[in-house]
C-alpha cells in the first residue's frame, strides 16, 4: 500500500510473481485494462481469449479485495490506476534436435502488478 500525501489518495496493490506466461504477451492484456474501472476491467478480462487474461484477472480481483478488506475504500469506486508486468527468471529446457544436438527452450514467466485506487468513476 502507498498512500499519496500531495493528494491525500489512496494506491492499493496487488502482485502476481512467477506467473508462467511470457511477458511480451501479458503485457497485451494489461495495457487493455489500464485507467478503466475495475468492473470494466473485469469484464474485457473474461471476455478475452488471450491465455493470460485469467492470472491478470486473477491479480486484478485480490487488489480490489485488499483495497475493500484492509483501506476500507468502496468497490464501485475502484479503477485500475496503474498495471505493469515484468520479466520474471526463465526456465531453460532442452529439446533433442537432429544428429545428437539439442536446441534451448526458453519457458519465461512474469511478475504482474495491479494498482487501484478510488475514483473516476465510470
Amino acid at each position: 500500500m502507498a498512500n499519496n500525501t500531495e493528494t491525500g489518495a489512496v494506491e492499493v496493490r496487488a502482485v502476481a510473481k512467477f506467473v508462467r506466461v511470457a511477458p511480451r504477451k501479458a503485457r497485451l492484456v494489461v495495457d487493455q485494462i489500464r485507467n478503466k474501472s475495475c468492473d470494466k476491467a473485469l469484464e474485457i478480462l473474461q471476455f478475452s481469449e488471450v491465455a493470460a487474461a485469467e492470472p491478470v484477472a486473477k491479480c486484478l480481483r485480490s487488489a480490489m479485495a485488499n483495497a475493500e478488506n484492509n483501506n476500507g475504500l468502496r468497490r464501485d469506486t475502484l479503477y485500475v490506476k496503474a498495471a505493469y508486468v515484468d520479466e520474471g527468471p526463465t526456465l531453460k529446457r532442452f529439446r533433442p534436435r537432429a544428429k545428437g544436438s539439442a536446441s534451448r527452450i526458453n519457458k519465461r514467466t512474469s511478475h504482474i502488478t495491479v494498482v487501484v485506487a478510488p475514483g473516476k468513476e465510470a
